[in-house]
């Protein structure tokens, strides 16, 4: 490690300013800074040490990410080999199947290696296409600007290859991480002057431009000719009613054995996932209790009316288990960068969060995942809450000190 540290140290001078390859200075600084801590100090005073900085944050949320990764892997495997069976299918065509055959794997839904690693060859492409395109487009503005490549994509890219697909096409991707990063970071100014989750706005903007490729029956698994709706999707037509005659259990669903998005699927893998980040500091509990109450609370309230939305009847603990609703209240409504700053707007962000997520599941029925477009909707009002909380927080203290 010496030795790389001073090769590094050797071509220093050649990316700064009057240096041969002064313009390539960000992505130069984005390598350095990846492989090793800045080795820029405060100066003046005061300051704060801390050994927390936006690396090591980065580091610990997409380890918490992690266990929904793996778990996604997974499922989509064994939703694919399962469709395989049913279908009367050998095995996978293309490339995929070449690599199966070559480690020696199989098709087999009860064998643990052979759904992670089909659902690995899915996965994967799409997380690396989101890096390739994503970071190019953070160094070309870091260049443009003379700014360092910031390390918040890597949580972005992460987040966003965990909400999509496992079957949409690798030119999607690109769009969408895309419009992500431009539309949705770098307009504003980029990382920490976003108001709007980038992940998000890329996933939203998918979403509504290409809707064949990322919604509807067909998308979830990997297998040609096979259809399965999500449980949201059944519900959304058949009421509740209908998830239960699926077959499918609340436990399957806590664990993430269903259709879905990759990440999305495992609540389970979404609590521990809360459970480090909280820990660590990183994601207000406060965001997470209330987005959960404000599904909650609604569902208990208005659950036992006679109507004939079939949405209405669901219970919440089916609610907070379907679905991106557990992955969105822990790792994207959370952010620290779009979500409220004052712990009194935390409260009031989450609980608007959920209650719009109950507000689009039940009442409009077209769109029945929800938790996506009310934590863009938060996200706007996230400053106008923070706003209002200072304002009565200071006429508060003035009354004190009459």
């Amino acid at each position: 490690m010496k030795r790389l540290r001073s090769f590094l140290d050797t071509l220093e001078p050649l990316f700064l300013q009057g240096g041969r390859f002064h313009r390539f200075h960000a992505l130069w600084e984005a390598v350095d800074t990846f492989l090793y801590s800045p080795g820029d100090l405060s100066r003046g005073s005061p300051h704060i040490r801390d050994a927390l900085d936006l690396k090591r944050v980065m580091i610990i949320v997409v380890i918490a990410a992690a266990p929904a990764a793996l778990v996604g892997m997974w499922n989509t495997g064994y939703q694919a080999n399962m469709a395989m069976q049913g279908l009367g299918v050998a095995g996978l065509e293309g490339w995929r199947g070449a690599v199966i055959a070559m480690l020696g794997a199989g098709y087999d839904p009860a064998s643990i290696w052979d759904c992670t690693l089909q659902g690995a060859l899915y996965f994967v492409p799409i997380y690396i296409v989101t890096m390739v395109v994503g970071l190019g487009w953070e160094i070309l503005f870091a260049g443009i600007r003379n700014h360092e490549v910031n390390e918040g994509f890597f949580v972005t890219g992460w987040l966003f290859a965990l909400i999509v697909p496992a079957t949409i096409p690798l030119w999607q991707v690109a769009v969408g991480i895309s419009f992500g990063v431009i539309i949705g970071k770098e307009v504003f100014g980029g990382t920490g002057k976003n108001f709007l989750n980038p992940a998000l706005v890329a996933r939203a903007f998918l979403y509504f431009a290409y809707p064949a490729q990322i919604s509807g029956d067909a998308v979830w698994t990997p297998v040609d000719g096979f259809s399965g709706a999500t449980a949201l999707g059944i519900s959304a037509i058949e009421g509740f009613e209908g998830v239960i005659d699926s077959g499918l259990t609340w436990t399957q669903a806590f664990i993430g054995q269903m259709q879905g998005s990759i990440g999305e699927v495992s609540a389970a893998a979404c609590l521990l996932g809360a459970v480090i980040l909280i820990y660590t500091g990183i994601a207000s509990w406060r965001i997470i209790v209330a987005v959960c109450a404000g599904l909650i609370i609604p569902t208990l309230l208005f659950g036992n009316l006679e109507s004939s939305n079939p949405m209405i009847s669901m219970p919440w603990e089916w609610h907070m288990v379907l679905g991106g609703f557990a992955f969105g209240a822990v790792f994207m409504a959370t952010d620290p960068v779009s979500a409220a700053q004052t712990n009194t707007g935390k409260w009031v962000f989450g609980f608007l969060i959920g209650f719009m997520t109950w507000l689009i599941r039940v009442i409009n029925p077209a769109f029945p995942e929800g938790i996506m477009l009310a934590i863009l909707f938060a996200n706007v009002f996230a400053p106008v809450i923070d706003h209002f909380v200072v304002q009565a927080n200071v006429k508060r203290r003035l009354k004190r000190n009459v």
